[in-house]
């Protein structure tokens, strides 16, 4: 009895020591129970020992395990560490495809859960089965434990913005972005208008009847596009990229590099640029490839279109081999329809864009049509508001006539450092608070896909390092 009491004694401390902790205070219901499963055992919990049947018992001793082991898992999945590979090459070469983070959920403060009914190690699918793996209720509002802003130039893991709305058989696409082109190619065969020419209450509509069409699009033809579901924030796919603007800072690019307050911000010592480069032969020697670093898929890209990302140091290895190598120069990307924000018309591009305003709490700006665009998705979508705009041009939120808004969140601007080949804030816009999901910590593992996993296919340079030493 004494075992146990010890027993009870420890696991209740720790338990009231998380709750106080994460200021879980609806935690202290669930006290009793390990009270009772220890000392006053009112409860049957191991009712399955009793079975007469071995093989009974061997099945519930194991599932007995294993849901100890979901539930463990779980706690530890929201409120200290989650598993993170990296995907995509939209942080090469600071991150690499293939590697394998530990992610803090601490790093920035706990984000609570929204969705708290859900299964452990998925994000919004259950695999095999197709469905959602979570409930959508209960549905708790945003709150975090020991806040802290995220530091400018951290690398950061956050749930995808635009991710609010998905077509099923496009999980990977913008959805907003198949709208806004679908209704840009029926007005364009249609009518041949210039927003250049427009007052800019013809052009909010213009842009608005854009995304009404294409939506409508969307929804029609359910068999192309499959399903469109919405998602909760913490159900969102998870990005990694780097922050290059935090709340209240004005942001501009000129010529690719990043301005904050008119003061130009330093350039991660990875950065990659698209470059045009011109080959003297038909393919590059394999240990020259390997020399460089470029991956299998940028060499075959090289091959077929000529172009290229590549660091500084990259480009001036190439140039350096006048004999593989006869020309190479950095690409400037045309200007962009699919940057945010998409009904804007600003002729802003990927290498010249703003400047722009990064909102933060408790801060106003005076909203005129020309700036709407840009702050329409956090003032209506992530903070909730019903906002319009009246035929002559009246901005109303809530109901309410208004020239001014106070924002109720910190937002910041995600950029990947493959500059030309990252799908970021310049094309889906701000990252409100509660979407950030935690700091990426070490680099656990990291394989090489190109490779054999024995011949060369685990970066062993690349294990167990610091993501903090990664600037």
């Amino acid at each position: 009895m004494g075992k146990d009491i010890a027993k009870c004694v420890l696991w209740s401390s720790l338990y009231i020591a998380f709750l106080v902790w994460s200021r879980s205070w609806w935690g202290f219901l669930f006290l009793p129970f390990i009270i009772d499963l220890y000392i006053t055992r009112f409860i049957n919990w191991g009712w399955w020992k009793e079975l007469e049947n071995p093989v009974t018992r061997t099945i519930m001793s194991w599932l007995d395990a294993i849901v100890f082991a979901l539930v463990a898992v779980y706690f530890v999945n929201i409120y200290f560490f989650q598993n993170y590979v990296i995907p995509s090459s939209s942080l090469e070469k600071s991150l690499l495809v293939g590697d394998y983070l530990f992610v803090s959920k601490t790093g920035y403060g706990v984000r609570k859960p929204m969705t708290p009914l859900s299964m452990p190690l998925t994000q919004h699918t259950l695999p095999l089965f197709g469905c959602k793996s979570y409930l959508e209720k209960p549905r708790w509002d945003y709150e975090r434990i020991h806040a802290r802003r995220v530091p400018l130039n951290d690398i950061v893991v956050f749930n995808y913005p635009a991710g609010d709305t998905v077509a099923l058989n496009f999980p990977n696409e913008d959805y907003y972005s198949i709208a806004y082109e679908l209704g840009r190619q029926y007005l364009s065969a249609r009518f041949s208008l210039s927003t250049d020419s427009m007052t800019a209450v013809e052009k909010y509509r213009y842009f608005s009847e854009m995304k009404r069409i294409g939506k409508e699009y969307i929804a029609a033809n359910p068999l192309e596009f499959g399903q469109v579901v919405s998602r909760p924030v913490d159900r969102r796919e998870n990005y990694v990229k780097r922050c290059v603007g935090t709340p209240g800072q004005t942001l501009e690019i000129r010529d690719r590099i990043v301005y904050l307050d008119g003061k130009a911000n330093k350039e991660p010592d990875y950065v990659q640029y698209n470059y045009m480069v011109e080959l003297k032969v038909n393919q590059l020697p394999a240990d020259f490839v390997k020399l460089i670093g470029l991956s299998r898929d940028d060499e075959m890209g090289l091959y077929r279109s000529g172009i290229c990302p590549l660091t500084a140091q990259m480009a001036e290895q190439m140039r350096a081999r006048t004999d593989l190598v006869d020309h190479i120069e950095m690409v400037k990307p045309a200007s962009g329809e699919f940057l945010y924000p998409q009904n804007g018309g600003y002729g802003w591009t990927c290498d010249n864009y703003g400047p722009i305003r990064i909102p933060a709490k408790g801060q106003s700006i005076d909203l005129t049509l020309e700036n709407l665009p840009i702050y329409e998705r956090p003032i209506a979508v992530y903070e909730g508001n019903r906002l319009e705009v009246t035929p002559d041009g009246t901005i109303k939120i809530n109901g309410k006539e208004t020239t001014r808004y106070t924002f109720k969140m910190d937002y910041y601007w995600m950029m990947g450092d493959n500059r030309h080949n990252s799908a970021d804030s310049r094309y889906w816009g701000f990252v409100p608070e509660d979407h950030i999901v935690g700091k990426p910590v070490m680099i656990w593992f990291s394989r090489d896909a190109d490779y054999g996993l024995f011949k060369g296919g685990i970066r062993w340079n690349r294990l167990f390092r610091w993501v903090e030493g990664i600037k």
